[in-house]
């Protein structure tokens, strides 16, 4: 059993979980629950990042404690995790002591080092993304881009990170690793970014300016910048978790990869000695009508909400299976609909009554053991051990939408292998001939029916324990024992029915 170290990017708690928040914990979870099913040891890691100065701004203007709206804020990204089905392990927030602790180990080796020095700094910071800017950073015609919202002009003494005496060795690190981030292209973009001298980082803030944050050992009278404490919880979770670090994959967003996961995090750790992380997955976006959601434009889009009306593995099944990893994604109602409707409502749940209903009527509610095999039952196998052999392998590409658009060709391959079978005409025959086929008819709709439910398992657990139940069926083993097709279900009892997927009401039409 190999060790499997996932994270998501903590949650950064100025504000309320959105779909990009929802989209990130499925998408790793998904991911965690594969390796588990394919008998790894995982340990996965979410929380929330606590620190900065806009928390502290927006706490002071709501008049409470800046601990207290912490404490409020992670409680709702914490609470919707199992509203979402995340099979987490951990759950970390930076302002917990375990965390602080490593933090302060982590920059006062550093500064035992000679990697961090103390000096003036003269630049532009961006509140908005907690981040000092450069010249470079600007808009052709001289203003900011609209991602930092507003920029401050400050001169400080503050403390620095040697960063740019790693440059050389990072270029040689991704040189020797090309797949260290996915999708590979995102890493040319961060090879683009190092063909300019890096500048060393600037790791610190005066308490006097910003007093919520951890507090550097070496020089209590500042407070350490947010990347240099955010990015530590991935260490920090499991510092004192023998044999778990390195992580295997760091799932984040596309717009923190450069230059905190990409730059800042491989550097901070080869300088502290540690070992990197087997590989960064930086995801896209959702788009709403093309363009990005957000606060400002009012298209964002509450992830619970969608929960509440059609269930946490129907929204799970529409982010998976609509967004190709690595690339944005578009979401709107009438897409959800779509998809849920065709897809679940009728290739899926249609199934699963058909093959209860057909079973409870023309076996006594108990499926039987196939008499024989004949063409079409033959063909169906044989577009299973195809599927089968083409769904891991894209699981273990992050390729999950492509694999369940080949999972739903062989569930709508089950039903029109039904249609072809007719078992309610065969229901209606003497012949033995006909009793031994509509048997096998039987067998294969459940077993053919199983097997889609164990391929659904890492994207709708919930709706999978489901169709297990009513097909009187525990699963026990790893995929590789359970993908097998061998009729396993025979003399299991079955349910009167299932109702998976309701078809929601139609939405009154505005006058």
């Amino acid at each position: 059993m190999a060790d499997f170290y996932i994270t998501t990017a903590i949650d950064y708690v100025n504000g309320s979980p959105h779909i990009g928040h929802a989209y990130e914990k499925i998408l790793t979870d998904v991911i965690s629950r594969f390796h588990r099913l394919m008998g790894d040891k995982v340990h996965f890691l979410t929380g929330t990042d606590e620190y900065g100065q806009k928390v502290q701004q927006t706490a002071k203007a709501r008049g409470v404690p800046a601990q207290e709206f912490a404490d409020t804020v992670s409680a709702e990204f914490k609470a919707m995790l199992p509203r979402l089905q995340i099979s987490n392990d951990d759950f970390i927030r930076t302002t917990e002591e375990r965390h602080k602790k490593v933090v302060r180990e982590l920059l006062q080796k550093l500064f035992d080092k000679g990697d961090i020095y103390k000096s003036q700094y003269h630049g532009f910071y961006s509140t908005r993304q907690e981040q000092f800017l450069q010249e470079k950073d600007r808009n052709p015609d001289g203003s900011w881009p609209e991602i930092y919202g507003e920029v401050q002009e400050i001169v400080e003494p503050n403390y620095f990170f040697k960063l740019k005496a790693y440059q050389p060795w990072l270029l040689e690190f991704l040189a020797a690793n090309p797949a260290f981030i996915f999708p590979k292209y995102r890493q040319k973009q961060v090879l683009e970014f190092l063909k300019e001298p890096l500048n060393d980082m600037c790791i610190s803030r005066p308490r006097e300016r910003l007093e919520w944050g951890i507090p550097l050992p070496f020089d209590e009278a500042f407070v350490t910048y947010v990347w240099f404490d955010a990015l530590v919880n991935y260490f920090s979770a499991v510092a004192d978790k023998p044999g778990t670090w390195p992580a295997a994959w760091h799932v984040i967003g596309k717009d923190i990869l450069v230059p905190p996961h990409a730059v800042y995090w491989p550097v901070m750790l080869h300088a502290a000695g540690l070992p990197l992380p087997k590989g960064i997955l930086a995801h896209g976006w959702w788009l709403s009508a093309g363009s990005k959601m957000s606060k400002s434009k009012g298209n964002v889009l509450n992830p619970l909400a969608l929960v509440d009306e059609f269930g946490s593995d129907a929204l799970r099944f529409f982010l998976i299976r609509e967004m190709n990893v690595g690339q944005d994604g578009d979401f709107s109602r009438e897409l959800f609909l779509t998809r849920y409707n065709s897809d679940l409502a009728n290739d899926l749940g249609n199934l699963v009554n058909r093959v209860l209903n057909m079973t409870n009527r023309f076996a006594a509610g108990s499926i039987p053991a196939p008499a024989g095999e004949l063409e079409a039952e033959a063909e169906l196998r044989k577009l299973w051990g195809e599927t089968r052999a083409e769904y891991v392998p894209l699981f273990e590409q992050f390729q999950f939408h492509t694999a369940l658009e080949r999972l739903f060709v062989f569930i709508r391959s089950i039903n029109a292998y039904i249609e072809k079978r007719a078992p309610w005409k065969l229901g209606k025959s003497a012949e033995p001939a006909d009793q031994a086929l509509l048997a096998t008819s039987l067998a294969t709709m459940a077993e053919a029916l199983r097997l889609a439910s164990v391929a659904l398992r890492p994207v709708m657990p919930g709706a999978t324990d489901k169709i297990n139940a009513v097909l009187g069926y525990t699963p026990a083993g790893t995929w590789s024992e359970e993908l097998a097709w061998d009729g396993r279900l025979a003399a299991s009892k079955v349910a009167q029915s299932l109702v998976l997927f309701p078809r929601p009401a139609p939405q009154a039409k505005a006058p």
